[in-house]
């Protein structure tokens, strides 16, 4: 055989691999998502306390959805939590969002924090510093302003933390509120199937994927390797502190119930920029990422593997091909009734289409990722070097 030949064996059998590899990951993901998600831990008996916890809420700005958002913090049926709101410009408008809401829910242990502190390049550590070190309970929580709670969802999250001895941080995985519109659809077909299926898998295999919009953490673990100052050199703080944690010996776990992203500002020009920052920050922190991410695309897959099976046994590589679209929805929409804890709130024409919209144009979305390092995070820019950390953009002044 030529060498050339056993090249294109080799090509073709790695293919095939990475093909069969896929769908296992699809189902072990359905199947550790069912077993998972919306299952409630034991909790334990109202005589015995439970650990407070100091829930830092970093705003910026309002949006349509900043009142309903917030407000179901105030409503949690949870016997010790404080929340400290953490404020960077003393003129933000969520200031009076919050004062109301503190108003409205006096009982409610609630405090803000203006000003924040500069302790690094990245402004959601900066804003959040101040109100981390005036925390005063032994679990901290970190929520972005765009996600809602349901009442018993901190219960959920501290009841995981203690499910097992040495887990040092608990995550929600991402998912969405229901919400009208294509790019409404387009973000619950992403969250709920391909971002999904990969979050579960890689938990399950014990790799870090904590994302940082919802995380209950041990404070003194996040004391023992510097506190939360010493993350502001990163944009993807939250991969660091699971990657701190992981280093000290302790395991991650994944909430019960998923974290519900509910921002009043969606468009599928923004949704598509956030999976560029997104792709832009894993190609500086795992470069291998670069060649392996395409893989995991269902109509890259597809053509590769269609033209392996074609080139070693003969076989129609279209009607393969045409086959592995079809299981692949099918087990994707298997993946979204799984996120989804009640019925899907859009048709299934329209998940077709939101479906096809998202493969078609991640293509798109990866080659930008590759033209630039410069990434664009609240109103600033800035450059990522390898291993993640950030230089600032600065605009040069000519005189």
């Amino acid at each position: 055989m030529a060498p050339v030949d056993v090249a294109l064996h080799c090509l073709a059998i790695i293919s095939l691999l990475f093909w069969i590899s896929l769908f296992l990951i699809h189902i072990v993901a359905i199947t550790y998502g069912k077993w998972k998600l919306y299952r409630k831990p034991s909790q334990p008996s109202p005589e015995e306390p439970r650990p407070g916890v100091s829930i830092l809420k970093p705003l910026t700005g309002v949006d349509p959805n900043l009142y309903t958002n917030l407000e179901t913090f105030f409503k949690m049926d949870y016997p010790s939590y404080e929340i400290l709101f953490c404020i960077q410009d003393e003129m933000d408008p969520s200031i009076m969002v919050v004062k109301s809401l503190m108003e409205k829910y006096p009982k409610v242990d609630a405090k803000v924090f203006i000003g924040g502190k500069k302790v690094g390049l990245n402004p959601k550590i900066n804003n959040m510093v101040q109100g981390y070190e005036a925390s005063k309970n032994d679990l901290i929580l970190i929520s972005d302003s765009g996600l809602q709670m349901k009442e018993d969802s901190l219960s959920m999250m501290v009841a995981s933390l203690y499910e097992r001895k040495n887990i040092g941080m608990v995550h929600q995985i991402p998912h969405v509120c229901p919400r009208e519109g294509f790019a409404g659809v387009l973000e619950t077909v992403y969250f709920g199937t391909q971002h999904a299926k990969l979050y579960l898998a890689l938990n399950l295999a014990g790799i870090n994927c904590t994302t940082g919009m919802s995380c209950l953490f041990r404070k003194d673990v996040m004391d023992e390797v510097g506190g939360l100052a010493t993350f502001g050199k990163y944009l993807a703080e939250d991969f660091f502190f699971a990657k701190a944690f992981l280093d000290k010996g302790y395991m991650m776990n994944i909430s019960t119930y998923p974290a519900l992203q509910n921002s009043g500002y969606y468009s599928v020009s923004h949704f598509q920029n956030r999976l560029l920052r997104w792709k832009q920050l894993r190609s500086a922190m795992a470069p291998h990422t670069i060649l392996l991410e395409p893989m995991t695309e269902c109509f890259f897959l597809g053509a590769t593997a269609s033209l392996s099976v074609s080139y070693l046994f003969g076989w129609n590589s279209i009607v393969f091909f045409l086959l592995h679209m079809l299981v692949w929805f099918l087990l994707d929409y298997i993946m979204l009734r799984t996120m989804n804890e009640g019925p899907i709130q859009f048709s299934k024409f329209e998940f077709l289409v939101g479906w096809l919209f998202r493969e078609l144009s991640s293509p798109y979305v990866m080659l930008r990722s590759h033209f630039s390092s410069a990434v664009s995070w609240r109103h600033k820019s800035y450059r990522l070097k390898w291993g993640g950390e950030l230089e600032e953009i600065r605009d040069k002044i000519r005189v």
